[in-house]
């Protein structure tokens, strides 16, 4: 990362900080992501604002101070493996990549996760772990996960999920509920998952299967 991109992130890292409160690592791993690199050309000089920023294919690049919360939301500290459902642009997946030691993001749009995989590369990202799937079913063969993080929102989070989600791991989502989406952070006590609403937000929704 150059001097100027260096200086960009962190000021718009202590933007985030001043509304919402950041762990120290949580809001090292939001320096340490070059987030331009995740934005299309045309959209590069809003890099740094705090908005949701489209990507093509009818999706978005989530606001920074959105992935900061969904990421300081996931507990991260003492947690090894994550699995994100709904890759994108993949910069949530680099944030994670700083806090965890194997990241495992799906994403159904194909176009996209090929871009994303580019982008890892392009960065020298080596601990995220992509595939191309539906993100409902899950990734088995890497299960189980001491965290799971939708970036995008589903109307209930499948079985499928909570069987691979380690005993008192947690999950984070944007629900959608009664017309409205509310991020609820999850914690499996048994078989059971034990919810807790935080907020109200906008993500686009879980859609089934792949769009090659």
């Amino acid at each position: 990362m150059d001097k100027i991109t260096a200086i960009k992130t962190k000021r718009m890292a202590d933007e985030i900080d001043s509304v919402f409160k950041l762990s120290p690592k949580v809001k090292e791993a939001i320096i340490n992501t070059n987030r331009e690199k995740f934005v299309p050309v045309a959209m590069r000089q809003h890099a740094y604002r705090l908005d949701a920023l489209p990507i093509g294919a009818k999706q978005w690049i989530s606001s920074p101070l959105t992935v900061a919360k969904m990421t300081e939301y996931l507990e991260p500290e003492g947690a090894d493996r994550v699995l994100e459902i709904g890759c994108g642009s993949g910069y949530q997946a680099a944030v994670l990549s700083h806090l965890f030691r194997g990241v495992f993001s799906i994403e159904r749009i194909e176009s996209l996760m090929v871009e994303a995989k580019q982008r890892f590369r392009e960065l020298g990202i080596q601990n995220v772990h992509t595939r191309t799937d539906d993100g409902q079913k899950g990734w088995v063969q890497y299960a189980p996960y001491d965290r799971i993080l939708f970036s995008a929102a589903p109307t209930h989070i499948p079985q499928a999920l909570i069987d691979q989600l380690v005993p008192r791991g947690v999950l984070v989502a944007p629900i959608e509920k009664d017309g409205k989406q509310v991020i609820t952070r999850f914690v499996k006590i048994g078989d059971e998952l034990i919810e807790d609403e935080l907020e109200t937000c906008e993500f686009v929704p879980v859609l089934d299967g792949v769009q090659r």
